[in-house]
């Protein structure tokens, strides 16, 4: 976390500088400040320096560093127990699947966005209710 936190700063000054010559450039070439290159880029810089100081407070606050900080760690140190996926279950893409038919809907019809919700729904129920009937039943 320590290496992501420098990069972000780093990041915040290199945005900030290039800011500044984008705005010089732009008075020497044009003669005025082009708006939408100076506020992208300087929105950039402020956005790095967002992460970079969130970043530098958790890792303050957290008493240590990570892992992947550590020249001594082992790669098992950093893999936590994510939880249970089932590899045979077919119920996240079809919720997928439908949840964007049901996005589509608020696109090209409304009326499709009905129907994308009832199948979004019946594919929430049966994910959830994956291990009480059929075969895996428990």
């Amino acid at each position: 976390m320590r290496a992501n936190k420098n990069l972000f700063w780093i990041l915040a000054v290199f945005f900030a500088l290039a800011e500044t010559t984008y705005i010089v450039w732009a008075l020497i070439y044009y003669g005025h400040v082009e708006w939408v290159g100076t506020m992208a880029i300087g929105l950039s810089a402020v956005l790095a320096a967002f992460l970079g100081f969130y970043l530098g407070r958790v890792y303050a606050s957290q008493g240590g560093d990570l892992p992947e900080d550590r020249l001594d760690s082992n790669i098992d140190d950093g893999d936590p127990e994510m939880g249970f996926y089932s590899p045979w279950s077919w119920w996240p893409i079809l919720l997928a699947g439908f949840a964007s038919i049901m996005v589509l809907g608020f696109a090209v019809g409304i009326w499709i966005s009905f129907i994308g919700a009832a199948l979004t729904i019946i594919a929430v129920v049966g994910w959830t209710y994956e291990y009480y009937r059929g075969y895996f039943a428990r």
